[in-house]
């Protein structure tokens, strides 16, 4: 229990984390990472180059500063996080030395500033902090771990088949090299991958939505866009390893399922609105619908640049072919006309949809709206909806390119 002077440390450090947060969390991921080199096996690479693990951490200690005097507004930031942790293989003995380092982070990087009194009330916060994750950690990995077929950790799995579904995007159909069963998971969950990468001598973890609904409890199905390079983007690491060297028969590590963006159960309309690999979430929870309640009305929006583009489109045509009360809209961005293949209603527009596109669709007010692709799409797109008189209660969002593709 955090004292009412170590309390009043902590908010008394809330301007110098607003202005030089970044800069205490990129000293602070430098010094772990130089002191614990064997951490960066679990942390993402290539977001430590771009900075956005720095940027994240960041705004979550400026949040926990600022709420100091009361946490439990950030229970749901804290869920998000500690799902996130638990993809990784983040466990209760790595905050000890994540501790150690940021502490001493705080001291280096604030100097003269840093008194041994505002050390000690950082020590007690980040104490409180720890044991509130650790917490819900353990939770998920104990209802991971007792599930049907489930596990907690790393379980190896082998690559039963491997399909090319477009130029830049490959599925991996993945079984348990234990034999055993995969568990249930709800539409639009991910799971995460781990493989040794030569080009950086790293083992790495990527996350990667499930790519159809469940069902099949022999094998778990994703579907990996390979990231190029793009001025000043580096080509993704992981994503163009699997893409060249990861082949049937081989094995690979896989957590298990999770993550917060998901199908809600019920009969009321849904939208289900996607953009380039921002499909895969998307279809699992379209597949899940057409297989429990076809009579369910829905939407769905898919923004791509062709019909080469479109991944994973003859299971989208599959399963809206099954519903009864569904409208589906393809903007295609590079294409002279629609081909017809993928057998919707399509928009040609030379661009993503607008605002007014959106309206236009006329989605009902009590629509759920999940939104998922890049973060510019994802933004726009909520905003669109929120426009058009959907609820912002209603609408979930699960943003690519931060945290599952690389």
């Amino acid at each position: 229990m955090l004292t009412a002077r170590q309390i009043e440390l902590i908010k008394a450090t809330i301007p110098v984390l607003r202005e030089s947060g970044v800069a205490l969390t990129s000293y602070f991921y430098k010094r772990m990472l130089g002191g614990n080199p064997e951490l960066r096996n679990i942390f993402n690479s290539g977001h430590q180059a771009r900075g956005h693990q720095q940027q994240a951490l960041a705004a979550a200690v400026l949040a926990y500063a600022e709420n100091i005097e009361n946490p439990a507004v950030l229970l749901g930031a804290v869920k998000h996080i500690a799902t996130k942790h638990v993809t990784v293989g983040i466990r209760a003995e790595h905050y000890p030395i994540v501790g150690k380092h940021l502490l001493a982070s705080i001291k280096e990087v604030l100097g003269d500033a840093a008194s041994d009194e505002l050390i000690d009330a950082w020590a007690a916060a980040y104490g409180q902090l720890a044991d509130i994750l650790i917490n819900v950690e353990s939770g998920i990995y104990k209802e991971q771990a007792t599930a049907d077929g489930g596990w907690s950790g790393w379980r190896p799995f082998v690559v039963a088949k491997k399909v090319v579904e477009t130029p830049d995007v490959t599925s991996f159909y993945l079984k348990p090299a234990d034999k055993g069963q995969v568990p249930s998971y709800k539409p639009g969950q991910f799971v995460s991958v781990r493989t040794y990468v030569p080009s950086v001598d790293l083992v790495q973890p990527r996350q990667y939505s499930l790519s159809r609904a469940a069902g099949d409890t022999e094998a778990l199905r994703i579907s990996v866009k390979r990231v190029d390079a793009a001025d000043v983007t580096p080509a993704g690491l992981v994503s163009n390893h699997l893409h060249a060297n990861l082949n049937e028969g081989d094995t690979i590590d896989v957590s298990a399922p999770t993550g917060e963006f998901f199908l809600n159960e019920g009969n009321n309309p849904v939208v289900l609105a996607s953009a380039g690999i921002g499909i895969t979430p998307i279809l699992a929870m379209l597949q899940d619908i057409a297989a429990k309640t076809p009579e369910r009305e829905v939407l769905f929006v898919h923004v791509c640049k062709n019909s080469d583009d479109f991944a994973l489109k003859a299971d989208v045509r599959a399963a809206l072919s099954q519903l009864k009360n569904a409208r589906a809209a393809v903007f295609m961005t590079r294409a002279n006309d629609c081909d017809g293949s993928c057998t919707c209603s399509c928009v040609r527009k030379g661009a993503r949809p607008d605002a007014d596109a959106i309206k236009a669709l006329a989605p009902k007010a009590d629509s759920d709206v999940f939104v998922c692709g890049p973060a510019g799409f994802m933004k726009d797109m909520v905003a669109a909806f929120a426009a058009a008189g959907v609820e912002a209660a209603r609408i979930r969002f699960e943003a690519f390119g931060t945290g599952h593709q690389s």
